[in-house]
């Protein structure tokens, strides 16, 4: 039995006999998961310090993070106690960081569910459509190609195949290229970009269907074949959509967080007032703009 069916026959076998492992029933936000000296810790104290721990977390096989969560917030039970009584609590120090950290909480969430208004399938189409609208797109060439170590054996290639040959034939004999040459030359489709300048001219320059003549590269001579040219389709709706949201959201945060400063009167007691500068005379024939918000 293959590798395959065995583990395809192990799967089968556990579905028909069950989960192997009891898995956990959901537990609700303020359900006590455990306690550490009388003091509980909740399932929505897991959800934070899952959400805090974030990258920490991700380096652990799934299997172990919530354990390492709750002995994280064990510790952290027993450490506030220890400091609380320790009246760290009562110290200037200590009311600052609070009162610092309560702000950046609440900007945080502010933000948050600020950003997430803006994430409509509507808003998201619409900047899909206008930037695919002002979207050039780029050209690709479909081609295949022998590569050689000498122009001999390249002129050699071209004379074969202007016989007839057929060129995915020929390249799987002959083409040195590692990656094309188990695939009849082929190359798939690409821009310009892509390739070495002296390919992609060539490559570019040919009509479907044609094949080069010798062209040297770094990489030796190559003799291609254009199969087609199209121009690059546009990234699908569906396939981009996730960064259309990120995009939205991130912008409605910036524009609340530049609509804030604009409307507050900031003050630097930190330095100097910078002195006035006379304003330039105003144009009499530019009519006024509005102000921008």
């Amino acid at each position: 039995m293959t590798s395959k069916r065995f583990v395809a026959s192990l799967g089968l076998v556990v579905l028909l006999a069950g989960p192997a492992f009891a898995q956990p029933a959901p537990v609700p936000a303020d359900g006590v998961v455990a306690r550490v000296n009388g003091l509980p810790i909740t399932q929505k104290e897991i959800d934070l310090a899952s959400e805090d721990l974030g990258e920490r977390l991700a380096q652990l096989p799934e299997e172990r993070r919530r354990d390492e969560v709750i002995n994280y917030l064990v510790d952290l039970k027993l450490g506030a106690k220890a400091a609380a009584d320790a009246k760290i609590g009562d110290t200037p120090d200590f009311a600052a960081r609070l009162a610092y950290y309560r702000e950046k909480v609440l900007l945080d969430q502010y933000l948050t569910n600020e950003g997430k208004k803006a994430v409509t399938e509507d808003a998201a189409r619409k900047l899909y459509e206008d930037t695919t609208k002002a979207m050039t797109p780029d050209e690709e060439a479909h081609a295949r190609h022998i590569l050689v170590e000498t122009e001999d054996q390249a002129k050699a290639v071209v004379a074969r195949l202007k016989k007839g040959e057929d060129f995915a034939k020929v390249a799987g004999e002959l083409s040195k290229d590692p990656g094309s040459g188990k695939e009849g030359g082929d190359l798939g489709w690409f821009t310009k970009d892509r390739m070495v300048p002296e390919f992609a001219e060539a490559a570019f320059k040919l009509k479907k269907g044609e094949i080069s003549e010798p062209v040297k590269s770094q990489f030796g001579w190559h003799v291609i074949k254009l199969e087609d040219k199209r121009s690059k389709p546009l990234p699908d709706f569906a396939a981009v959509k996730p960064q259309i949201d990120q995009y939205l959201e991130r912008k409605a945060q910036q524009d609340i967080v530049l609509a804030l400063r604009e409307k507050a009167k900031i003050e630097r007691l930190d330095k100097p007032a910078a002195p006035a500068t006379p304003a330039a005379p105003a144009a009499p024939a530019a009519p006024a703009e509005p102000k921008k918000n």
